[in-house]
């Protein structure tokens, strides 16, 4: 199970849920457009993870940095932490 905490709540993902669709689920302000990593316009900022580490079925079209993230397309497991949230 994933848990995910934010500045607004604290939750977790359903099976097969992608971390986007989370952060809608439960009322979350994400910008997006591709849903499948081209854009990078989902792109949020990592504060802390598990030490689980976050991956990507397939790598991303777009650039991302060592403590972003593409909420899109990316796979996490266990705890993690996104700043700048609302």
């Amino acid at each position: 199970m994933t848990w995910v905490i934010t500045a607004k709540t604290r939750f977790y993902l359903h099976d097969d849920e992608t971390l986007l669709a989370g952060l809608l689920r439960t009322g979350h302000n994400v910008n997006f457009q591709c849903k499948a990593g081209y854009c990078g316009s989902c792109r949020l900022r990592l504060t802390s993870a598990c030490r689980h580490p976050i991956t990507y079925a397939k790598p991303p079209l777009a650039m991302v940095e060592d403590n972003e993230i593409l909420p899109c397309c990316c796979q996490v497991k266990g705890v993690i932490h996104l700043k700048n949230i609302s």
